[in-house]
């Protein structure tokens, strides 16, 4: 029997050989994530080098869909490298996803701006973005399928938990080179050449990859397989036009990595976003507090990942989505209180209304930043979701009221409508007297310094932390899960796609779909009904409809 082992093997120490698989696997997949991540991380210096001749508001929203373009065809490189490794082998899969996703990282570091090239800036970059959504689509599914197969039974939910550490130790990578390398030259040269730097690093990162992956050997499961003559013809027929394995692929996507994905993102990038848009924490400080809490709850993926193998998969991860559901909200008014105090006693002293004629507010998302507001309701909105402005909406009044007003307290603004003759100068009148107000109501323009102001940066490290472990636990064990739901032959194939459209959609899409909800609604919670409700539905469906894997024999079924 191979490495890997035999149903019957029990617990025992990593061998040599398994030891290399595991920091093989998860050092190239770290890289890769780390070159995923540095385009969010960078989102605003991208904006203003590649989307120059687009107004503020709109190039923000450009540089966020092209950031999300990656996640949009991560499921197109699950079933393009899944179905080469269930042809070819793991192996060799996964090294051609890490050239490629280091290669398109790497050409960024020497990609001319718009300044330069014009509009072929913006579009070779989206290009190279997409070649990184696709090579890793194929690169998580190669790492978590090849170091499972090595595992032995009673231990591939601690195994395969090192590859779930990945993702966050990429995101942190990523911050501590992004951060260091603006405190050694600059914001100032940072922002003018220095962002390439991260970039140019990849290129070092990708070579060491390649040079430790091409030292390793074929997973025994597939190698085994392909000896006997076993090895699937066609894994996508047989992954998605036989019932019995889609009904599983639909299963794991709706029981178990939809709610990871949400979860996932929510603890880790929805809250940094929260922290500086809603809460008004400046960035460096609010990466920080992020950077601390993953290093703090990164052991717990591990810690879950050989729990799972004692007590199961599914209550882990079921236990995390429930504990998402039910405190996100507490949560997240507690970061309020001791990120921004200030905020906090603003919004209760003196709220912010918008008070409009019946029929005058309409539905204000604007995902593609190419949407365009008249009325004086979704003007007034739209500027206050901008401001990260808690507020209230109150359609009607009997009459009589006219038009839009934003009150502060008791203090009452008037709108505008963009219909108006003179909207230029109604506009600026407007947004002037909302910002004296929201000011002389103690609402303040930015967060206290964390450490000398009012906030308490140690709770909020705790709470952070609270958050990363609810990460942990549905993502600790979900590797092992999905590798144990499919036979050998299709299983690359078959678990990366629940994976990716789990985590590229159901997550990627996070942090617009929460902003608009949170501009649509106005209060700054209400963005977290989203993740609560898809975490709601996995656990649900997980509860009733998915079995246990622990103690599924992976080659039983070859």
């Amino acid at each position: 029997m191979s490495a890997a082992g035999s149903a019957m093997d029990g617990p025992r120490p990593m061998t040599p050989e398994e030891k290399q698989v595991i920091f093989a696997s998860s050092l190239g997949t770290v890289f890769e994530w780390y070159d995923f991540y540095l385009f969010g991380v960078m989102s605003a210096i991208i904006a203003a080098n590649f989307f120059t001749a687009l107004d503020p508001a709109t190039r923000d929203i450009f540089t966020l869909l092209a950031f999300a373009a990656g996640f949009a065809v991560r499921p197109f490189g699950a079933i393009v490298f899944g179905r080469l490794g269930d042809l070819v082998g793991r192996k060799y899969t996964f090294l051609v996803t890490i050239l490629i996703m280091g290669l398109s990282t790497f050409l960024v570091a020497f990609l001319p701006t718009y300044a330069t090239w014009g509009i072929a800036a913006p579009i070779a970059l989206i290009a190279l973005r997409l070649l990184q959504g696709l090579a890793l689509g194929g690169e998580y599914g190669g790492a978590a399928t090849y170091v499972a197969e090595h595992a032995p039974q009673g231990r591939r939910g601690f195994y395969t938990s090192f590859i779930q550490t990945t993702a966050t130790v990429g995101l942190m990578l990523a911050l501590m080179v992004i951060l260091g390398t603006r405190l050694y030259m600059g914001e100032k040269e940072f922002a003018a050449w220095g962002w390439r730097i991260p970039y140019a690093v990849s290129g070092i990162l990708l070579a060491v990859s390649v040079w430790i992956r091409l030292k390793l050997s074929e997973s025994p499961a597939f190698s085994r397989m392909k000896s006997e003559g076993k090895t699937s013809k066609a894994p996508l027929t047989e992954s998605f036009g036989q019932w019995k394995n889609l009904r599983i692929v639909i299963l794991a996507l709706l029981g178990a990595t939809a709610g990871q994905a949400v979860v996932w993102y929510t603890g880790q990038f929805y809250a940094l976003f929260f922290l500086q848009s809603f809460l008004k924490v400046d960035g460096p400080t609010a990466n920080v507090l992020i950077a601390l809490s993953l290093i703090i709850g990164t052991p717990f993926f591990l810690l879950f990942g050989a729990l799972s193998d004692k007590i199961g998969r599914k209550p882990i991860i079921m236990a995390g989505c429930l504990l998402a559901v039910l405190t996100y909200f507490p949560l997240f008014n507690a970061l309020t209180t001791y990120a921004n105090p200030k905020l906090q006693a603003a919004i209760q002293k003196s709220p912010v209304t918008v008070v409009a004629p019946a029929g005058d507010c309409n539905l204000i998302l604007n995902l593609t930043g190419t949407a365009k507001f008249t009325t004086a309701c979704d003007l007034t909105r739209t500027f206050l979701a901008n401001a990260g402005v808690n507020y209230d909406k109150v359609e009607g009044g009997g009459g009589d009221v006219k038009i839009a007003t934003v009150k502060v307290g008791d203090k009452a603004i008037a709108g505008y409508a963009a219909t108006q003759p003179n909207a230029k100068e109604e506009k600026a009148r407007f947004e002037k007297e909302v910002r004296d107000a929201l000011n002389a109501a103690g609402y303040p323009s930015k967060a206290d310094p964390i450490v000398t102001g009012s906030g308490n940066w140690w709770m909020i490290v705790l709470i952070l932390t609270i958050l990363v472990i609810y990460v942990t636990m549905v993502y600790g064990p979900i590797a092992a899960m999905l590798v144990e739901f499919f036979p050998t032959k299709i299983r690359y194939t078959s678990m990366s796609l629940p994976y990716h459209i789990g985590n590229g959609w159901f997550g990627g899409f996070l942090p617009a779909i929460s902003f608009s909800i949170v501009a649509a609604q106005g209060n700054i919670y209400s963005g977290l009904w989203y993740p609560i409700v898809i975490a709601a539905m996995t656990l649900v469906i997980g509860t009733l409809f998915i079995k246990e894997t622990k103690d599924v024999d992976i080659y039983a079924n070859d």
